[in-house]
């Protein structure tokens, strides 16, 4: 087995420095509409990662969508423990992510299409992230199983 660190730089949004496992979704979130707050499931049937949850993770997707009460939604999520740990917003970073981790105190970062794009290549595999906000990194951490 052969482990493998990746390092990518991000900005700032809101600071901290956390860690979780890698959930990224290439549509946007409704935190009001599509989230359930005491579980941190996506419960859209529409949604890719429908029934999965946000707890524990470091979200990837490109932005929020829908009411600017959202924030409140992230809110409850972090009061309930079924936040994800951290969110990086690949598109843009919206109004209702930002506010709703700012009051939540989930490091937030943006990335850039090029990191994005391997992120994407390498979501399916056994990946941790370390996501360092205060610093403007993140750190890939893959498991290679080439014992076969």
């Amino acid at each position: 087995m052969n482990n493998e660190k990746f390092k990518i730089k991000c900005k700032k949004i809101v600071g901290g420095i956390t860690s979780g496992k890698l959930l990224v979704s290439e549509q946007p979130i409704n935190f009001l509409a599509m989230i359930d707050i005491k579980t941190g499931k996506i419960t859209d049937k529409n949604h890719k990662l429908n029934s999965q949850t946000l707890k524990n993770s470091i979200l990837i997707f490109p932005n929020a969508i829908g009411s600017s009460v959202g924030a409140y939604t992230i809110f409850s999520l972090k009061n309930n423990n079924t936040s994800p740990n951290g969110i990086i917003c690949t598109n843009s970073v919206d109004i209702t992510t930002a506010s709703g981790c700012a009051i939540s105190n989930i490091p937030l970062v943006f990335i850039e299409k090029k990191e994005n794009e391997y992120l994407n290549k390498n979501r399916n595999g056994n990946m941790d992230i370390i996501l360092d906000a205060d610093n403007g990194f993140i750190i890939l951490n893959t498991t290679n199983d080439k014992s076969i």
